[in-house]
C-alpha cells in the first residue's frame, strides 16, 4: 500500500513529511510525496527542484521507505490534485501537516486543509510542526 504525503518546503512540511516517513516505515509502505506547483507555474516558493526532490527521496531510503515525489500541476484546487494522486496510487493514508492557528482561525480550520479532511475518502492524518 501507499501513504500520500503533502509536502511543502517549510516546518509545516518537514511535520508532515517526518510524519508520513514514520508511518510509512512502521507500516512497511510506500510514499508518494506531493509537491504541486500553482497553475502550472515554473516559479513558486512551494515547488521544491530535482536536487530537492533527490533529497526527499534519499531521505526516505535512509529510513527503509520506498518514495516517488509527484509533481502534478494542481491549477487551482490543489484537493482534487489530492484526490486524483490518491485514487492513481491506492493510497491507504494521507499525510498533511497545518498551520498553528489563533482561535479564530480554529473556529474555521481553513480552506485546503479543511476541504481535504472533508473531501477525501481515506484517513488523513494532520500534524503541526514543533513549537
Amino acid at each position: 500500500m501507499t501513504i500520500l504525503i503533502g509536502y511543502v518546503p517549510s516546518a509545516v512540511g518537514e511535520a508532515a513529511l517526518a510524519a508520513g516517513l514514520a508511518e510509512a516505515a512502521a507500516r512497511g509502505d510506500e510514499v508518494v510525496i506531493l509537491n504541486s506547483p500553482r497553475r502550472r507555474s515554473t516559479v513558486d516558493g512551494e515547488l521544491i527542484d530535482g536536487t530537492a526532490a533527490d533529497e526527499l527521496v534519499a531521505r526516505a531510503g535512509a529510513l527503509g521507505v520506498t518514495a516517488t515525489v509527484d509533481q502534478s500541476d494542481h491549477g487551482d484546487d490543489i484537493v482534487e490534485t489530492f484526490t486524483k494522486v490518491a485514487a492513481a496510487h491506492d493510497v491507504r493514508l494521507v499525510v498533511i501537516g497545518m498551520r498553528r492557528r489563533s482561535p479564530v482561525g480554529k473556529l474555521v480550520t481553513g480552506s485546503d486543509a479543511q476541504r481535504l479532511l472533508l473531501d477525501l475518502d481515506v484517513p488523513i492524518l494532520a500534524v503541526k510542526p514543533s513549537r
